[in-house]
């Protein structure tokens, strides 16, 4: 067999033809012997010639190329009619649709079709495949594992100059990405350097974002509409609100006009519960809470000041810092501000004043988490200054429930959406707190080190199982819970509830006792005052003052010369007797 190779070339690669011919030989150089040239050499005698009898070796080193993953995605979207026809025009799709439905071989294909769908659905109805048929087993045994927590992945900003992740939030569907809004909250310590960028990672590719989303100022705070997937709105740090929607790129489909735009960085924004699923809510340290429909962002909706007084004096507004909204509760939300103060505040009351209800304090700084119990939404958790705090509704001189003083500042903290009885805080020395107050009031249930510097932001997956910490630079480290801290306990429910009935109860019994002491006060000091006051209306002016002393002084005098006169009266007497 003869084996024949093949090599396949561009002829332009070749380079410069060759042309050759044939001709006769021809001689350019012809060096002939010299002998006097030997007179330069010397015989060497002896030789030595070195010889190494071990085995030469050479090190070789190999490294393979490195894998980079890369994600990509296809965006399907309405197809399939003619090229005459937009369909984005809705009267050429009309008519189309009218001339397709009139044709025979429409109505043979639907009646085809129609028949295998009603099988379908019919088959669908006799059995329902997602059916729980052991709902009620959910509720486990306490396990004896011991409570963990263990690093799945950390995301770092892929940028030089390093930022806080200042917010973090889960996609709704899935939970497979996090949103990482990423800011510098120094004052005046922003680089030019600096980029403006957040990021959109998919938690199981840290080498690189799956999206990067471009605002005009850094983003403070970061939230995904939990109706539509695809959509975030952000606070920024000069105090505009935008949107963004995943399908159309990385810049912002609409923002707020910063004249109408909180005037400080927005700390916080919120997805309400409406029908459109286009309303949301913000709060800035300028004092004002602003509702927003994104499908107008030209200016709020509506407007709060957080004026304690209740008179709209923006110069007087408390600055927000956090913000609770609870769905089962849509006209209540609850403001966490800088001054350490919880207020409550209703949305539907008709005037400015009746908005805000009532204000919660106990806290000595910023109050920068505030959340509301997944199960009982009358208890909220406040997480501020060296403490985390449980509050009840009812009583609004002092909380239920605390944690110690920490020697490290607390930064964030967050309910557990699956056990009633736990709640995590991180503070400024890296560590993140899983407190189960059923368990152990007085210490964390597990405390973990999550890395060297700050920690600052915090966010629990849906379902309990992950965990995601934001840091000082920017590093969001991605810990997985063990199973006993996210799987409801045997009766857990029960037991918490007794333990904020009676925590309640107990603060409600020294709150009526206090009551009853400052009354007490407040009657002696009354009393005192009316005396000073009687004391003060019986006052001699100074005249008649030095006339009753003179008075009682001529009184006094005259007294003294009655008893002389007296006692030389019982002398005389006793020397007449004597004689």
């Amino acid at each position: 067999m003869e084996i024949v190779y093949v090599y396949t070339k561009k002829r332009n690669e070749f380079g410069r033809q060759c042309n050759f011919s044939d001709r006769s030989a021809e001689l350019h150089v012809d060096i002939l012997p010299d002998p006097s040239l030997a007179v330069n050499f010397i015989e060497r005698d002896p030789c030595d010639v070195p010889i190494q009898c071990t085995q030469e070796m050479s090190e070789h080193e190999v490294n393979t190329e490195r894998f980079e993953s890369d994600t990509r995605g296809i965006n399907h979207v309405e197809g399939g009619w003619p090229k005459d026809v937009n369909p984005h025009e809705m009267e050429q799709t009309i008519r189309f649709r009218k001339k397709v439905e009139k044709d025979e071989n429409y109505i043979s294909t639907v009646m085809q079709l129609g028949n295998n769908m009603e099988h379908c659905i019919k088959q669908n109805n006799a059995i329902d495949i997602y059916r729980e048929y052991f709902e009620e087993e959910e509720v486990v045994e306490e396990s004896e594992v011991q409570p963990s927590a263990k690093t799945i992945n950390v995301f770092r900003d892929p940028n030089e100059v390093k930022r806080t992740a200042s917010s973090l939030s889960w996609h709704p569907d899935g939970s497979r990405k996090l949103a990482v809004a990423y800011s510098s909250l120094e004052f005046q310590k922003v680089s030019k350097d600096m980029s403006l960028n957040s990021y959109i990672w998919d938690i199981e590719n840290p080498n690189k974002p799956e999206m990067t989303l471009k605002p005009v100022s850094p983003l403070v705070c970061l939230e995904y509409n939990p109706k539509d997937c695809h959509i975030l709105v952000g606070g920024s740090y000069n105090g505009q609100i935008a949107y963004w929607d995943t399908r159309k790129g990385s810049q912002p489909v609409e923002m707020s006009t910063i004249e109408h735009s909180h005037r400080d960085p927005v700390y916080r924004v919120i997805w309400l519960q409406s029908k459109t699923g286009t309303d949301t809510f913000s709060a800035s340290t300028d004092g004002q809470v602003l509702w927003w429909d994104i499908r107008k962002m030209s200016e709020p909706t509506e407007r709060l000041i957080l004026d304690p007084n209740k008179k709209g004096n923006l110069d007087n507004a408390l600055g927000a810092i956090s913000l609770e909204f609870e769905t089962t509760m849509p006209t209540k939300f609850m403001v966490g501000t800088e001054q350490g103060l919880v207020v409550s505040c209703n949305r539907k009351a008709k005037t400015p004043a009746e908005k805000i209800v009532c204000m919660y304090s106990g806290h000595h700084g910023p109050i920068y988490a505030l959340q509301r119990n997944p199960f009982f939404p009358k208890n909220f958790l406040t997480v501020a200054d060296w403490t985390a705090r449980i509050w009840s509704e009812d009583i609004k001189e002092s909380s239920i429930m605390w944690t110690k003083y920490h020697t490290a500042y607390l930064s964030d903290g967050s309910w557990s959406p699956v056990r009633p009885s736990v709640f995590f805080t991180i503070k400024m020395d890296g560590t993140l707190d899983v407190w189960d107050f059923l368990f152990k009031q007085n210490d964390p249930t597990l405390s973990v080190k999550v890395c060297d510097e700050a920690l600052n932001s915090l966010r629990v997956q849906d379902n309990g199982h992950f965990l995601a910490c934001g840091s000082q630079l920017g590093t969001v480290t991605l810990l997985e819970i063990s199973s006993g801290l996210c799987t409801l306990q045997k009766n857990e429910k029960a037991l918490a509830t007794a333990m904020f009935e009676r925590e309640t109860k107990r603060e409600k019994i020294l709150e009526a006792r206090h009551r009853e002491m400052r009354l007490k006060e407040r009657s002696r000091s009354e009393q005192s005052k009316e005396e000073d006051t009687k004391e003060g209306d019986g006052e001699e002016s100074p005249e008649e003052l030095i006339t009753r002393i003179e008075k009682d002084f001529y009184e006094i005098v005259e007294a003294e010369l009655k008893k002389r006169d007296k006692g030389e009266e019982k002398k005389v007497r006793l020397i007449l007797n004597s004689c």
